[in-house]
C-alpha cells in the first residue's frame, strides 16, 4: 500500500514531483514508523470491524489500531477480545493490501492470547499497542511481543504509549524515561514508535483541552512533550514518537478566531473547504500537527476518520523542504553555510542534516510536493476523491 493510492494517475502526476512510495509490514522499520501517518484508534467490539478495516484502507488510512482498552467498558473486555480475533480473521481472509494493524492491549497476558487466536491468521497484523507503559510492566510486555514475533517467524512490533502518572509527574519524568529509553533499547527491534497519551495525562490532573487550545496550550502536555522528545526523541539513537490525538470533530461554540487564515483557500478558490474545516473544529487539529512537527514528533492518534486526510496531507514534504534538504545533504561532507535554493534562508549542513535526513524518509512515504502544489491542494484532493 501507499499514501495517496486513492488518487488516479493524473492527479498524482498534478500534485507530486515525487510521489510515496509502497510500503508494508515488512518494510525496514525506521521508514514503516515514519510512514505511520494518521493512526485511526477504534473499538474492538464494533460488529463491523472488518468492513471498516476494508472502508478505511480505500478512503486513505494506512495504520488503524484496535482497542481493548479504554475505549471499551470493562464489562465488555471478553466479548471485545472475541470479536476483534474474529473480525481480524475474517478481514485476513479477505487477502487485503493493508492498512497496519495493531491490537492495542490490556494487560501482556492478552498478547499470546491473541496470536494463539489468531494461528495462521497472525500476518495480519503488524504489532500491538502497549498502554500505560512503565518500569513496573514494560519488560513484561516487550517480553511477549518477542515471544510472539517468534511463534509469526516475522517481526511483531510494539507501540509503548507514554501516559502513566510516573510520566505526568514533573518528580519522576526524567528518572522514568531514562529508565524507559534503557528498556527500549534492549528490545530496539521489536519497538517501533512511542506514543503520547495525552487524554490519560490530561486526566490524572482533571484537565481537557479545549477544540480551540493545542496540547502545547496545556503546560503540563507541552512538558511531557518537550522531555519525551529530549529522552527518547534524539536524533542518532531516539525513537519515532508520534502525536498527541486529537479530540474533536465537530463544531462548538468558539470563544477565539479560527486559526486558519483565509488567503491560501482563496487563492486556491476553496473557500467552501476552509468553512468545512472550521465547521468540523479542524483548524485547531492544523495547528496541533504544525506544532507536532516543530516539537519533533512524527504521525498522529486520530479517533475519526475526517482526521486522517489533514494528518497525511501536512506531512507531504513540500518542495521548499525537499530542495533544502537535499541541499544540506549535497554539502553534508564539507560543512558550512549556504543560501537556499529559495534565497530566504541558510542552509548550514552539519547541524541541519539530522532534519534533512529525516525530511527525505518522510519524502519516500508521502511524497514530494510540486513547487506549486500547496497543502491546500493535497487536502481537497483527498477529501474530493
Amino acid at each position: 500500500m501507499r499514501h495517496f493510492d486513492f488518487l488516479d494517475d493524473a492527479d498524482r502526476a498534478r500534485l507530486f514531483l515525487c510521489a510515496p512510495e509502497s510500503f508494508d509490514a515488512r518494510s525496514e522499520p525506521e521508514f514503516l514508523a515514519t510512514a505511520l501517518g494518521a493512526t485511526l484508534y477504534c473499538p474492538a467490539t464494533r460488529p463491523k470491524l472488518s468492513d471498516d478495516i476494508g472502508r478505511r484502507r480505500i478512503q486513505g488510512v494506512t495504520s488503524m489500531v484496535v482497542c481493548l482498552e479504554d475505549s471499551i467498558p470493562d464489562h465488555a473486555l471478553l466479548e471485545g477480545e472475541r470479536n476483534a480475533v474474529m473480525q481480524l480473521r475474517h478481514y485476513a481472509s479477505t487477502r487485503a493490501d493493508g492498512p497496519l494493524l495493531f491490537v492495542r492491549v490490556r494487560t501482556p497476558d492478552q498478547i499470546p492470547m491473541i496470536v494463539d487466536r489468531l494461528a495462521n491468521d497472525v500476518d495480519v497484523l503488524t504489532g500491538f499497542v502497549v498502554p500505560k507503559f512503565g518500569i513496573g510492566n514494560a519488560a513484561a510486555y516487550l517480553d511477549e511481543v518477542v515471544i510472539a514475533s517468534a511463534r509469526a517467524r516475522r517481526p511483531l512490533y510494539a507501540m509503548p504509549v507514554l501516559e502513566a502518572p510516573e510520566i505526568g509527574s514533573a518528580a519522576t519524568r526524567i528518572a522514568t524515561l531514562t529508565a524507559i529509553s534503557e528498556i527500549l533499547a534492549r528490545y530496539r527491534d521489536h519497538v517501533l514508535a512511542v506514543r503520547l497519551g495525552a487524554t490519560d495525562l490530561s486526566g490524572l490532573y482533571a484537565l481537557r483541552r479545549l477544540p480551540e487550545h493545542t496540547a502545547y496550550d496545556v503546560a503540563l502536555l507541552a512538558a511531557v512533550i518537550g522531555d519525551a522528545v529530549n529522552v527518547l526523541g534524539r536524533a542518532d539513537e531516539g525513537h519515532v514518537i508520534t502525536g498527541p490525538v486529537w479530540e474533536y470533530y465537530s463544531g462548538s461554540e468558539r470563544i477565539f478566531k479560527p486559526l486558519l487564515r483565509e488567503s491560501p483557500f482563496v487563492s486556491h478558490d476553496e473557500r467552501t473547504l476552509r468553512a468545512e474545516l472550521l465547521a468540523k473544529e479542524m483548524d485547531g487539529l492544523i495547528r496541533e500537527v504544525s506544532l507536532d512537527r516543530a516539537n519533533g514528533l512524527t504521525g498522529k492518534t486520530v479517533i475519526h476518520p475526517s482526521h486522517v486526510a489533514v494528518v497525511n496531507a501536512l506531512a507531504v514534504v513540500t518542495h521548499e523542504e525537499y530542495q533544502d534538504a537535499v541541499d544540506v545533504l549535497g554539502t553534508e561532507r564539507g560543512g558550512g553555510v549556504t543560501s537556499s535554493t529559495y534565497r530566504n534562508k541558510m542552509n548550514e549542513s552539519k547541524p541541519h542534516a539530522a532534519w534533512a535526513r529525516r525530511t527525505v524518509l518522510r519524502s519516500r512515504a508521502f511524497g514530494v510536493a510540486h513547487a506549486g502544489t500547496t497543502f491546500v491542494d493535497l487536502l481537497a484532493a483527498s477529501l474530493h476523491q
